[in-house]
């Protein structure tokens, strides 16, 4: 037995030698995937795979022009055809009544070096413009993943679409759309109301901007004043910001603080502790008071004067609500009471900073498509917007590079504007506007920012390199 414990601690010792500072062993060093085990096999002659039969790589050119279902020409602008010439051909994929349909275009080159140019083909892309929407809206909009568009678009529309494509396409489309996503930037900071929210993201966190002007959604941004200053300026935003509680919007002359979130945590405090009269009336109280602003936001006859007599009694109603708490200055209190007092302190400091009423003195904002919307006192409109996003963080479908954050802000934020411009948003509508950016080379929204006597801001770098800087050096696109 004293042989057998000596020959255990030895083999102990040993061990301990190994974990605490033994060099790792060369076989961790490699790479220990089943290729490279191949490889290292091939190498030392173990091992010889038989080549493989048939075609390998892509299919060249003349191979997809072959299998094209018709041949279209395709003249510089302004250029007789009489003094062109044919340059080359390009297949690219198009939609056509619901199905893919592979065009030749036959480019034809003028005498100034003009070629013409293919309507809705980005680049020397194989895809229109039209399935590279379709793509990005069922990825960024609905959340589906890579692999299940690809399948979608196989089998609804014949599209063949490996997730390599996609991820190439879908970056060349955010390179195409990013002046459109300053401007919207621009047009955010010149609005007359913003909806703000914020959760957390895979990385740091994702940030939504809505206004009557425009929708601007940040992935991949930290959740700080400096980012908030980059979007909103407190120093030169004049408009009303309608938000949570957070520290980081505190420093706004113009503030609504969501009348939701008072409420949820007035009734949290009555459902935990029902037989609690103090609580009971609290909320019903504050919720008579929120229903009574309402009712004086949507009454006509009032005038902007008698709004604000109006305002003056709410105000006097959260004094009498909350006065008794407040004076009394209790220390820290203990479980659902010290819930409580922070509660009542909570809303009568946002009664002193003006920041409960705001919306019931706003005027109505008018919208892209000519109608007007009050001004709303809670924040549910930015909360229900960043609820996909919140979902997609839980089931693990979030961003994992800055690459991809980038190119997520700036195709849902031009989506999610387009719904706000469009009357109906389908992919017949884009499609159609889309087409009309490209005939005019103007967006709506820069018809917008030229109509309001707008420009964008004179800075070294554009506004989403100064949110998202592009990673150097840039992935180039393929397919």
């Amino acid at each position: 037995m004293q042989q057998q414990l000596q020959a255990a601690k030895e083999r102990l010792a040993e061990l301990e030698k190994n974990v605490d500072g033994s060099p790792p062993t060369a076989k961790l060093d490699e790479p220990f995937s089943m290729r490279s085990e191949e490889q290292r096999q091939e190498a030392r002659g173990q091992k010889h795979q038989p080549k493989r039969k048939g075609r390998r790589g892509r299919f060249q050119t003349k191979d997809k022009i072959a299998q094209a279902e018709r041949t279209e020409p395709v003249y510089p602008e302004g250029v007789p055809p009489k003094e062109c010439h044919l340059s080359h051909v390009r297949p690219v994929w198009r939609l056509e009544n619901g199905r893919a349909v592979l065009i030749a275009y036959q480019i034809y080159r003028g005498p100034n070096s003009q070629y013409g140019r293919i309507p809705g083909v980005l680049g020397r892309s194989e895809f229109g413009l039209e399935i590279i929407t379709e793509i990005a809206y069922l990825i960024y909009i609905v959340g589906l993943s890579f692999d299940k568009v690809c399948l979608l678009l196989h089998f609804f529309q014949n599209v063949k679409l490996k997730k390599a494509q996609a991820d190439a396409l879908l970056y060349r489309l955010s390179r195409h759309w990013e002046r459109e996503f300053d401007v919207l930037c621009t047009l955010l900071a010149h609005s007359l109301v913003v909806h703000a929210d914020e959760t957390s993201w895979s990385l740091q966190s994702v940030w939504a901007f809505l206004s009557e002007k425009a929708r601007v959604l940040l992935f991949g941004v930290p959740k700080d004043a400096a980012t908030l200053q980059k979007i909103l300026d407190p120093a030169t935003f004049a408009g009303i910001v309608i938000s949570d509680h957070a520290a980081v919007y505190a420093n706004f002359s113009a503030a609504q603080k969501c009348w939701a979130h008072l409420l949820r945590k007035a009734i949290k405090l009555t459902l935990q502790d029902p037989s609690n009269g103090d609580y009971r009336t609290f909320t019903d109280r504050l919720l008579a008071i929120y229903r009574e602003a309402c009712r004086v936001q949507r009454d006509q006859r009032f005038s902007d004067a008698g709004r604000a007599e109006k305002v003056a009694i709410l105000d006097d109603a959260i004094f009498d609500l909350c006065a008794s708490l407040w004076l009394a200055d209790l220390p820290p209190l203990e479980g659902l009471d010290n819930d409580y007092r922070l509660l009542v302190q909570e809303v009568f400091r946002l009664m002193i900073d003006q920041e409960l009423f705001t919306f019931v003195t706003a005027k109505p904002v008018q919208q892209p498509n000519g109608t007007t919307k009050p001004v709303d006192g809670t924040n549910n409109e930015a909360e229900r917007t960043l609820r996909g996003a919140a979902q997609a963080r839980k089931t693990g479908r979030t961003n994992k590079t800055s690459v991809g954050a980038r190119r997520q802000t700036i195709l849902t934020t031009v989506f999610e504007s387009l719904r706000l411009y469009l009357p109906t948003f389908t992919l017949a509508s884009v499609l159609e506007e889309l087409q009309g950016w490209w005939a005019t080379g103007r967006s709506c929204f820069e018809n917008l920012l030229d109509k309001l006597e707008l420009t964008l801001p004179q800075a070294e770098k554009p506004i989403i390199e100064q949110i998202l800087p592009s990673p150097s050096p840039s992935p180039t696109p393929t397919g």
